[in-house]
């Protein structure tokens, strides 16, 4: 009789345990972002804070010790408890709602509109649309980073970000030409590199194989 009762129980726990376990998997981690995360909204992420001055490393979309350190401080500025996870309250102080799916997409649109606005002000509306076309090139290029705001906050590589034109708001071309990039008009005819010829110095471009011309900008192989 002991043992049958011992089953039993032994049974019940078990079916117990596993109900908790199936319900664990079914939960949705993903609005938790920490250490060794990975993805578009870790880029949001590291995008808001150094828009902010909490974050002064690259955007790459990888969630490494100095993103943690950024989300720590943003905390202690905002009264949350600085665990260095981006949690849901962390993420909604932010404002990044991840559950929808559109705010990475708008937010990376956005970003590549106030780069061809900085960086191709006054050139003609072909030549802004070239320029974004350039920037996405290198997102498909392994030399370069695989995201917009990867290619864009790359170290040095436009003056718009060096100048902190970036964060200005983009003009009303600049985002024409960024959705037309984006839906694949490049008329850079496949460059991943530009440069105005009258502000370079630059030895190491000018011995980069020519595309085209358009404008003040010389885009390149």
């Amino acid at each position: 009789m002991k043992k049958i009762v011992l089953i039993l129980w032994t049974a019940l726990i078990f079916n117990f345990t596993y109900d908790i376990y199936q319900s664990l998997l079914k939960t949705d981690y993903t609005a938790s972002y920490g250490y060794g995360s990975k993805g578009s909204t870790v880029i949001t992420i590291q995008t808001k804070l150094k828009k902010w001055g909490y974050y002064n490393g690259n955007i790459d979309g990888i969630y490494g010790y100095q993103t943690y350190s950024a989300v720590k401080y943003f905390q202690r500025k905002n009264g949350l408890y600085p665990d260095g996870i981006a949690g849901p309250k962390t993420l909604a102080a932010l404002g990044i709602n991840v559950n929808t799916a559109s705010v990475t997409t708008n937010e990376s649109e956005m970003l590549l509109a106030r780069a061809i606005s900085g960086e191709s002000r006054g050139e003609p509306y072909i030549g802004q649309v070239a320029v974004g076309g350039v920037i996405l090139n290198r997102t498909r290029d392994p030399r370069f980073p695989s995201s917009i705001a990867g290619v864009i906050y790359q170290p040095g590589a436009f003056t718009a970000v060096s100048d902190g034109q970036i964060n200005l708001p983009a003009a009303d071309s600049s985002k024409k030409a960024a959705r037309d990039a984006l839906n694949g008009w490049d008329p850079s005819g496949g460059a991943i590199y530009y440069y105005n010829p009258e502000k370079t110095t630059n030895k190491w471009i000018w011995s980069r194989p020519v595309i085209k011309v358009i404008g003040k900008h010389v885009f390149c192989k």
